[in-house]
């Protein structure tokens, strides 16, 4: 008999974040492992839908799991002012009832399974089997993961060694927590396509946390003999772009595209950007990208801004590192990832999903 996982959290889907993609695909390689996934989230956005067809559209999933989009009668997602007080007030109620009302209505799985930290205290709280996959800290985070892991039932997944590191109670977790990286969906790189030379593409969203991504420095410090892809953009920042670059022909701006067409256009390219944020802690010591790791699968020349968790990725090796908007000290890590004739050998079963879910069953032992 199948194992059972119920997959609580306060993200909003479909959506055109990483963190959604995240959830998804990890979830994909769960039930590819024979274990039966429910999916709970709030309904906060108009955009919000459990329509698993609108699932299979927006991320390419065809696995069966079960998805339950709850009420979400909060502030948070409604209303623009105040949106980070709003956001703790609606995450805190609507994990309570959400927890209450799964626990009720449902019979109870093997494991709990969610990124949201009230989740994780409520869930622990009961003495649930739960696991947290933890990819940022805060005061309040340092708090809640404090007073859960009183229950003994609870575990913790760290995203890199930093998370961990910063833990601040680390003889309260001892043998139950795991640290493991992002991975990459290598159903989707089984073939290759012919690299068009000299191509960089950047792709996601280009503000992270409200913060700019800075995509601005590196189209200004692109030459004519390159061409710059970037894949994301909302229309109102296409419109500004195109505006400000309109003279240059070989920079191209385009709105998002669903995963498995992003996944086509990477392939394509011959260079990748990673572009965070150095005012921002998760971006310079937590972040683990997703599409870090679609660029090793596609064999990309991998050029990123020179922060430690960057360096933290497996395989880093292969990154061309430069120093925040600095003009020379990129145009150096772009020549230098030019003279580079192929990407270091990378070992795709080691960095993909399916690896990194097959670890995480085998912790929690489901």
């Amino acid at each position: 008999m199948n194992k059972t996982l119920f997959y609580i959290t306060y993200q909003s889907f479909p959506a055109n974040t990483a963190n959604s993609l995240q959830t998804i695909l990890n979830i994909k390689y769960f039930v590819k492992n024979n274990i039966n996934v429910n999916l709970f989230f709030p309904m906060r956005e108009k955009t919000s839908s459990d329509d698993f067809n609108k699932f299979v559209e927006k991320y390419g999933v065809r696995e069966k799991f079960i998805i339950k989009g709850l009420k979400h009668k909060l502030p948070f997602g409604k209303l623009k002012i105040l949106e980070k007080l709003f956001f703790h007030i609606s995450h805190l109620i609507w994990s309570f009832y959400a927890v209450r009302y799964v626990r009720n209505k449902f019979n109870v799985p093997d494991l709990f399974f969610t990124r949201s930290d009230w989740i994780f205290y409520f869930l622990s709280r009961a003495k649930c089997d739960v696991i947290f996959e933890c990819h940022q800290y805060s005061k309040l985070r340092r708090f809640l993961l404090s007073k859960s892991m009183k229950n003994l039932n609870s575990k913790i997944l760290f995203l890199n060694e930093y998370l961990y590191k910063d833990y601040k109670n680390k003889n309260e977790i001892k043998n139950r927590y795991i640290i493991l990286q992002n991975g990459v969906d290598d159903e989707l790189f089984s073939e290759s396509s012919e690299k068009v030379k000299n191509s960089i593409i950047f792709t996601g969203n280009l503000k992270r946390f409200n913060e700019p991504r800075n995509v601005e420095f590196i189209i200004k410090n692109i030459k004519d003999d390159f061409s710059l892809k970037i894949i994301g953009a909302s229309k109102y920042e296409k419109k500004k772009l195109d505006q400000v670059n309109k003279e240059k022909k070989n920079i191209e701006i385009i709105e998002r595209l669903n995963y498995q067409e992003t996944i086509q256009e990477i392939k394509k390219a011959e260079f990748g950007l990673l572009l965070n944020s150095e005012n921002n802690l998760h971006s310079t010591r937590y972040t683990s990208p997703l599409k870090y790791f679609e660029y090793l699968a596609s064999g990309l020349k991998i050029l990123s801004e020179d922060y430690d968790s960057i360096k933290a990725l497996p395989y880093s090796e292969n990154i061309h590192f430069y120093k925040s908007d600095d003009n020379l000290s990129f145009k150096n890590a772009l020549e230098k990832a030019g003279r580079q004739e192929y990407q270091k050998k990378v070992n795709i079963e080691e960095i993909s999903l399916d690896s990194r879910v097959k670890k995480i069953i085998s912790f929690c032992k489901i």
